[in-house]
């Protein structure tokens, strides 16, 4: 069940209950409201964020919906970047979240390592505008392991 949180100005917040990386998630919509319109319905679109990925020393800055991966979002925009199971499983596309939210509940990372700001780009939903940098799968995977033993 979603929470709906009014103002006096024409939009809202929809709040989703899920597992978050930084703080918790407000997913933003833009509404409009028609005189015209009988029954006063809203047109509402979901706003999409700015995702910068800084990836083999170039930033590329993408504009990614709340409903899409920050992976696909990158490769339809012609930015390759590692990947391989698209599964939040097999670790293969591992970022640095610098700044920014995401929402990666879908995604096999331990607790701990996500909260040092770890994750995966096929599993990464942005909840706000966000700055990332892709990392060695290694430097993941070691520290996950490292985790997985406490």
């Amino acid at each position: 069940m979603a929470t709906l949180q009014f103002t006096t100005s024409p939009s809202f917040n929809l709040i989703k209950p899920r597992k978050l990386t930084n703080l918790s998630a407000v997913q933003q919509f833009s509404c409009t409201w028609s005189r015209a319109t009988r029954n006063r319905q809203p047109s509402c679109t979901v706003r999409s964020y700015k995702v910068s990925i800084e990836h083999e020393g170039k930033t590329t800055e993408l504009e990614v919906d709340p409903d899409e991966t920050i992976l696909s979002k990158a490769l339809d925009s012609g930015l390759y970047v590692p990947h391989d199971c698209k599964l939040g499983v097999c670790m293969t596309c591992p970022a640095r979240l610098l700044s920014g939210i995401v929402d990666q509940s879908e995604g096999m990372l331990s607790d701990d390592v996500v909260e040092r700001g770890y994750a995966l780009l096929c599993a990464s939903y942005p909840r706000a505008d966000c700055r990332i940098r892709t990392i060695p799968e290694e430097e993941l995977l070691s520290l996950q392991l490292a985790t997985a033993n406490d």
